[in-house]
């Protein structure tokens, strides 16, 4: 197997279920892994690091602001430079929201925007700047439901995730025949967080049949993309519950 200890991986959003999972699988094949989060959580990150560390890995925990553009060029160019080429790129951040169309306020859809499209676009512009001069590397978004459904009540969320789609399309046209894969995960239903526990236990109780996303599998998902040989790239990927409707 290739020795992935010579990179780096970043992975943006790196929450307490899918994120942190995604982290610790590319931790556990040697990537030097920067996961990152919005300051005010990064005591959370920490606590990621230093599992990883206890485990043997590699981690170094990040407190970026995903849709500020200096911070998103100065948080690449520090793990480029100091940590480890960067090799994998994935966007996670959530921004899931639900207001009825007319209690959506400019505020409100300016936002949700900026964090699932317009964060997506700036990180994505920066691992390519850097994937290119390898002629190599994995650039993945999280996407969902939204990413291809407009449900009520949705409409900030879902014109979002619309748009970071349309943007990983983009870039895998342009980007594929230069050595980098980029892809698009659209995750189709709930997923075991404390969240989905906490506020809709009739769905966290499908856990028990296995109807509800474990983020250590999401991750294997991930994994087997990003290990797949060039003749054969995926570039969407969706994941679902057996039991989900779609």
């Amino acid at each position: 197997m290739e020795d992935f200890s010579k990179y780096s991986a970043i992975i943006i959003g790196a929450g307490d279920a899918t994120g942190s999972a995604l982290t610790k699988k590319f931790a556990s094949f040697g990537y030097k892994v920067c996961p990152a989060r919005r300051p005010r959580n990064i005591n959370k990150l920490e606590e990621l690091a230093d599992e990883i560390k206890d485990s043997g890995g590699w981690a170094k925990a990040y407190g970026v602001d995903a849709r500020e553009e200096s911070s998103i060029k100065d948080f690449f160019e520090e793990v480029e430079n100091n940590v480890a080429p960067i090799d994998v790129v994935i966007f996670n951040p959530g921004a899931n929201v639900f207001f009825p169309i007319v209690d959506t306020t400019a505020r409100v859809f300016t936002k949700v925007w900026e964090m699932a499209a317009f964060a997506g676009f700036l990180s994505g512009r920066e691992a390519a700047r850097h994937m290119k001069k390898r002629n190599r590397g994995s650039i993945f978004f999280t996407g969902a439901t939204a990413s291809v459904r407009g449900g009520s009540g949705f409409a900030a969320f879902s014109s979002a995730k619309f748009a970071l789609r349309s943007l990983s399309q983009s870039m895998a046209r342009e980007l594929g025949p230069q050595g980098i894969h980029v892809a698009h995960f659209i995750i189709d239903g709930a997923i075991d967080t404390a969240f989905i526990k906490e506020n809709f236990p009739d769905v966290y109780a499908l856990k028990e049949k296995d109807g509800i996303l474990q983020p250590n599998a999401i991750a294997d998902a991930y994994w087997f993309v990003h290990t797949q040989e060039k003749n054969a790239w995926t570039h969407e990927l969706d994941l679902r519950p057996y039991m989900e409707k779609f």
